[in-house]
């Protein structure tokens, strides 16, 4: 089904990998902070390892060269941009070898950057390169597929080992591919050797992260336990299934067309194991609860197989004439509510429009209870305040006694984005909370706390002489609103003991010793 594409097509492709850089940066308001996922992806890159307990150890990598780029926030969003950019060549290059025309590449292209593949684009988080990787290696089953060749398993190795160590979502599109290549005609590929060579790749190179787990006694259930008593027990089942057709909006149509297209026509017959696939995928997160966004990255290949056929469709006589319906479809209702779901508009502007933003439930946060803003862009404020208040504080101990002074946040937001803005100013802050609980510092001689968040709780009062509140997050918007900054001085001399306990409780729990 491949064809030879004129030059305009690879032209085309490069002006749509433009308008998408452009777009990534122009809608994102300069009154925002980075998000607190985002500080805390960073200042990995301060403490490099195998494992972590809250991602695998490819954003690490991503955010060391971040940081020797300057930790400029122009390449904190480039690399989230980059990987949706490298998802748009693999749709693009998907299309060519199905066949598709330029106008299906264009259709796909602005249904791409129309969609919430966008937003997920936006911020630095493990996301966009899990939805690049799953794309990848769909694009290599679909070669192979196409062409039987074995090298192509080769790199679905490659490509699931570096997705391992980077999210281990992917494995449940390794789940799917698997369980649809059992059911399906394809069932043959389990006797091609390259299919285990390539998984033995794929084990070789998550090998380091999955050493790591054991050695520390897999963490990551711990952290998939906490996980689902705290978020995904709010997950509505319905509203996972009507999310997978508002993340495309007006798009929705081409992602149908895939299924049907998938199903009844006979030029994709070959290729029906990746509408098994997703089902198998969808079920899963249904049955497991998981958020919706989740299943993004099994849409590329669905994108380019909806473009492909609804060209087909509409490829001859009068139906010619509606190409631009179909793309103004596409742009049109995105455009309508472009503000709504970027963080385009200030937190008053969005209180203005708060009616809107409830009908379409971006004021829904992950407790199941609605606010003011939409809690992606309460998490982008205030931080730059905290940071400049802990800075304060630093400033305010002796200079003999900064050296024996811990600096300790309530939650990780707290202490990585007083590092991010803070970093060379003064010690780095820790925190109870994720990778923090194994990076304190030895505390055999402190004479001072900067607390961040709360108000000491009143059992360990009596163990401190002073409390000096620095100031509060005065931002009303704000996730994080009235988290203050205190200095905590005249210390009992048992609290170096008390802290060194909670620290080693909470490394056992979070190892599943307790």
């Amino acid at each position: 089904m491949r064809t030879n594409k004129p030059l305009t097509s690879p032209l085309l492709l490069l002006l749509f990998l433009l308008i998408k850089l452009i777009f990534q940066y122009a809608v994102l308001n300069p009154v925002y902070d980075l998000h607190r996922d985002e500080f805390l992806h960073l200042d990995l890159a301060n403490h490099l390892s195998a494992g972590y307990l809250s991602v695998p150890p490819y954003t690490a990598v991503n955010s060391l060269v971040i940081k020797w780029l300057g930790n400029g926030i122009f390449w904190v969003h480039f690399f989230p941009a980059l990987y949706g950019m490298l998802t748009m060549i693999i749709i693009w290059k998907m299309i060519d070898m199905l066949g598709g025309s330029w106008y299906a590449q264009t259709l796909a292209a602005a249904m791409f950057i129309c969609s919430a593949m966008s937003r997920v684009n936006l911020l630095y988080q493990p996301n966009s390169f899990d939805i690049l990787a799953w794309a990848a290696v769909c694009w290599c089953l679909l070669e192979y597929l196409h062409t039987s060749g074995g090298r192509w398993l080769l790199w679905m190795g490659v490509i699931t080992g570096l997705g391992i160590l980077n999210k281990y979502n992917i494995g449940f599109l390794v789940a799917g591919l698997l369980g649809a290549l059992l059911l399906s005609s394809h069932r043959k590929i389990f006797k091609d050797k390259h299919l285990y060579i390539g998984g033995l790749i794929a084990l070789a190179i998550a090998a380091p992260n999955l050493i790591w787990q054991v050695r520390y006694g897999f963490p990551v259930l711990h952290h998939m336990k906490e996980l689902t008593e705290t978020q995904l027990v709010n997950v509505d089942r319905m509203a996972f299934v009507a999310d997978q057709f508002i993340f495309f909006i007006g798009g929705a149509f081409l992602m149908m067309a895939a299924l049907v297209g998938l199903l009844f026509f006979r030029p994709f017959r070959p290729y029906r194991v990746f509408l098994l696939a997703y089902i198998i995928i969808i079920l899963l997160y249904l049955y497991l609860r998981g958020k919706s966004y989740y299943s993004l990255g099994i849409y590329p290949v669905l994108i380019a197989f909806g473009c492909v056929y609804w060209e087909r469709i509409f490829q001859g006589g009068w139906t010619k004439n509606l190409r631009l319906v179909w793309l103004a479809l596409v742009i049109v209702p995105f455009a309508l509510i472009v503000n709504a779901i970027f963080p385009v508009l200030t937190p008053d502007q969005i209180q203005q429009k708060a009616r809107k933003f409830s009908a379409l439930g971006l004021l829904r946060w992950e407790d199941g209870k609605d606010h003011e803003l939409p809690q992606d862009f309460a998490d982008m404020l205030g931080w730059r305040e905290l940071a400049g208040l802990t800075l304060k504080a630093w400033q305010q101990i002796p200079a003999d006694q900064q050296k024996n002074t811990l600096i300790i946040g309530d939650n990780y937001g707290h202490a990585s984005a007083v590092n991010f803005y803070n970093l060379g100013k003064m010690p780095a802050a820790v925190c109870m909370d994720a990778d923090y609980v194994f990076w304190f510092p030895q505390m055999d001689t402190i004479r001072y706390i900067i607390k961040i968040g709360r108000a000491p709780e009143k059992e360990v009062m009596p163990l401190i002489g002073k409390v000096t509140e620095i100031g509060s997050i005065k931002e009303t918007l704000s996730r994080e609103y009235g988290s203050a900054v205190y200095i905590l001085s005249d210390l009992s001399p048992q609290v170096p003991q008390l802290l060194r306990k909670r620290v080693q409780q909470r490394q056992q729990d979070y190892r599943g010793l307790r």
